[in-house]
């Protein structure tokens, strides 16, 4: 439109609008689990568990924004926050940046799109798709996968090496080693850890079943043990951060105080200070008074529960987005409801109201942990262009409310044409986990604290060995499927900047390598809407004889001209 400084009116718009994802991100993992436990829950108590998760988000990553964005600053990848800066940047000055970003825009939009719309070849690829991989599978629960989306393997290219390689090794150890030993070892034994009623013996179960049943509670154990050694290690920042707010209080002003750089200023910190008091009172009022809980102690409880996991932890999930662009959120909020779920039976309330309390206060928590992950791709984005972080602060609460009524209702008129129970029923496996492990312990039943027990010990082991326990522990936690291609895309962004003895023509390299792959991201994210619009128009337009037959053996051919354009192209500058 010829407006002066477009680009940091951008920034706040993209940062306004990641308001819904970051919103969904954190209630889909609890709210829907409350209608697949076949209970109700409000409207309006959807809005206020999502809104108030979202401003304590922003405002608890506020005091650690300078550490993350600018301390650490070349230190983390933030790989999501390079695909959107090179977006923004591109689009405002045009020239070949935007048309290289274009281009792969096109083509990483239309191969995610073909995937996902027609299934011409399929989104992952397996060993089970040739005979001696199923037989391997079913016998030793031995199986590789591979997404072959376009997105994904942008996204390891921007991971890089070192951080993709770690994260493959902890996926590589559940599914290399722990999967295939648990068949080999209780193969014939039923082990119900969780007093779910569990009928299967190991042996019979597939090595996807072990790792959603089993496995994966280790990786939770993990996350959740080298978040506390993180809290640990951070307790400087922490600290620090607390005496920049207990300052902020005592200062005085003058009229000799310099003028902070416009980049470095955040909302004063007497504001934050007051904002968190007022969002854990309206908390402590919306348990208490909302119909959550049935007395004052149970509110207080609950209060406790979402401040200190919420504030601990916005420094584990702002770390995750930082070295690998995925916050754990569902595995930090299973530890939260398992902590809830222990809280409030000991305080008297269990059953079917036990059970929506403890989804309302998790949805609290997953929701200010989902922002804080994502707010700090929105800060990392602004310190990059030069945007005043005051400014993206005060807008995201704007951006908060909206999306939280917005996803809210969604969610609401998404249950009632739908539902996430029965045949037809929408798709909610982080949710179904959520119900899966907060039924038995609210009705005297467990959580599986043997394997959590078991991830504690990686994590402390990997720490000792001075190996990054949160990015092992993420490979253990997420899906195998997803991790390979981010080994993929890591090898080809070092293969591409390590070719040339110039130093100057392999940054130019790398260089051209991230917009190519941010481009994968974006155009992939883009049509994947597309896609999901026209299907919930009812536009079916999948190959299901085609892709059953052969959509995986073909997936291959795709995926590895996908690489190899990536490649050619991004060595095609000089």
């Amino acid at each position: 439109l010829g407006k002066k400084n477009g680009l940091g009116q951008n920034v706040i718009i993209q940062s306004i609008g990641s308001c819904s994802g970051v919103i969904v991100a954190g209630s889909i993992f609890t709210l829907p689990a409350i209608y697949i436990l076949g209970l109700d829950v409000s409207f309006p108590r959807m809005i206020l568990s999502s809104m108030l998760g979202g401003f304590l988000g922003i405002l608890f990553l506020i005091p650690f924004r300078k550490y993350f964005v600018k301390e650490m600053h070349g230190k983390y990848p933030f790989p999501e926050a390079t695909a959107t800066t090179q977006v923004l940047i591109s689009g405002e000055s045009g020239g070949q940046g935007a048309k290289t970003l274009l281009v792969s825009g096109i083509i990483g939009g239309l191969y995610d799109f073909i995937v996902a719309t027609f299934g011409v070849w399929s989104e992952t690829l397996g060993t089970t798709v040739m005979h001696w991989g199923q037989v391997v599978a079913d016998k030793a629960k031995v199986v590789l996968k591979l997404n072959t989306g376009a997105a994904v393997l942008g996204l390891g290219y921007i991971v890089g090496l070192k951080y993709s390689f770690i994260i493959c090794c902890g996926s590589l150890l559940v599914w290399l080693v722990i999967i295939p030993l648990m068949n080999l070892i209780w193969g014939g034994q039923v082990i119900d850890l969780m007093g779910t009623g569990q009928v299967q013996t190991i042996s019979e179960m597939s090595p996807d079943g072990i790792f959603r049943e089993y496995a994966r509670h280790i990786g939770i154990g993990g996350i959740a043990t080298a978040g506390i050694i993180g809290i640990v290690k951070s307790a400087s920042v922490i600290k620090s951060a607390v005496g920049l707010a207990a300052s902020e209080f005592r200062k005085v002003p003058s009229a000799d105080t310099a003028v902070a750089d416009r980049c470095q200023q955040d909302l004063p910190m007497k504001k934050v200070v007051t904002g968190i008091a007022l969002t854990l009172i309206a908390v402590f009022a919306f348990f208490a008074f909302g119909g959550v809980v049935n007395n004052v102690w149970q509110a207080l409880a609950g209060l406790l529960i979402v401040a200190v996991i919420s504030f601990l932890f916005t420094t584990v999930a702002a770390n995750a987005i930082a070295i690998v662009g995925s916050n754990p959120v569902s595995g930090m909020t299973i530890m939260t409801l398992i902590v809830t779920a222990l809280v409030l039976v000991s305080v008297g309330l269990k059953g079917d109201g036990g059970m929506v309390a403890a989804m309302l206060i998790g949805g609290v928590v997953c929701t200010a942990l989902s922002m804080a992950g994502g707010f700090i791709t929105d800060l990392k984005i602004g310190y990059w262009v030069g945007t005043t972080p005051a400014r993206q602060e005060t807008w995201k609460f704007v951006g908060t409310a909206v999306a939280a009524a917005t996803v809210s209702g969604v969610m609401l008129v998404l249950n009632k044409t739908y539902g996430f129970t029965g045949d037809g029923a929408l798709v909610a496996p982080q949710a179904n986990a959520m119900a899966a492990v907060i039924q038995p312990m609210m009705n005297g039943g467990s959580a599986p604290w043997l394997l959590y027990g078991v991830g504690a010990a990686i994590a402390l082991v990997l720490n000792f060995c001075k190996v990054p326990a949160l990015a092992f522990c993420l490979g253990m936690f997420i899906p195998l499927d997803l991790n390979l291609p981010l080994l993929v895309g890591g090898a080809v962004a070092w293969f591409v900047g390590s070719r040339s003895n110039d130093a100057a023509v392999n940054a130019s390299r790398s260089e051209k390598g991230t917009l190519i792959a941010s481009g994968f991201i974006a155009g992939g994210a883009l049509m994947g809407v597309v896609s999901a619009i026209l299907k919930f128009a009812g536009v079916d337009l999948w190959l299901g004889s085609w892709n059953a037959s052969c959509g995986e053996a073909v997936a291959i051919i795709p995926f590895a001209a996908l690489i190899v354009y990536m490649i050619v192209a991004s060595k095609n500058r000089k």
